[in-house]
């Protein structure tokens, strides 16, 4: 039996990973509550050095930035009121950056990003954020249907530890190695680190 290929090499409709000059940088739910609430991810402070990277970089080139945020429960995950519902500091939008709201995973689904990033003219996404497995995954998918073009930043996206059907653990770090494996197979061009785009 032969090695596997992925099915972006089985169909040849692979792409280049894209460059912060022709595309538009998308930061997915980079949020309080991944730091100091129920959500918190072990992986949190190395990815949210490497969007720092990523964003001061877009910003110097004069790149396109959407930064994506979740409006969680009153409350809750995510309290839109409360503290972890804001963005964390060190990458929070600066005044005149596009910020889009989304109530589920999938940062395309009920919003008006398809919207936004047609104005802004790019077909290709450069991806990080939280949490991989969940907003980062749907929205890097979604994207394949709209016919966009996602590289992910793999050092630049988290996720957390999870509860196995059998119950035991699968760790964040394997979870996101995961992840990542299934989205290099066909929905996006992957990356190691935001030093691969700058």
């Amino acid at each position: 039996m032969s090695f596997p290929q992925t099915l972006f090499q089985l169909t040849g409709r692979g792409h280049a990973p894209a460059t912060l000059g022709n595309a538009t940088l998308l930061i997915i739910d980079a949020q309080e509550e991944y730091r100091s609430g129920v959500l918190q991810l072990p992986g949190l402070d190395a990815a949210l050095a490497e969007i720092a990277k990523l964003l001061s970089a877009a910003r110097n080139t004069g790149a396109a930035i959407v930064h994506v945020k979740h409006l969680g429960i009153p409350g809750g995950l995510l309290d839109p009121r409360g503290p972890r519902g804001q963005h964390l500091p060190e990458v929070a939008p600066l005044a005149g950056e596009i910020v889009v709201e989304k109530r589920l995973p999938n940062a395309f689904a009920g919003t008006e990003l398809h919207e936004r990033l047609q104005e802004l003219g790019h077909l290709d996404l450069i991806v990080c954020g939280f949490m991989t497995h969940s907003s980062v995954s749907t929205t890097v998918r979604a994207a394949k249907d709209y016919g966009y073009r996602c590289t992910v930043v793999d050092a630049a996206c988290a996720t957390r530890d999870l509860p196995t059907p059998d119950g035991k653990v699968i760790a964040a770090a394997e979870m996101h190695r995961v992840e990542m494996i299934a989205l290099a197979d066909n929905f996006a061009a992957w990356v190691p680190q935001a030093s691969a785009l700058i």
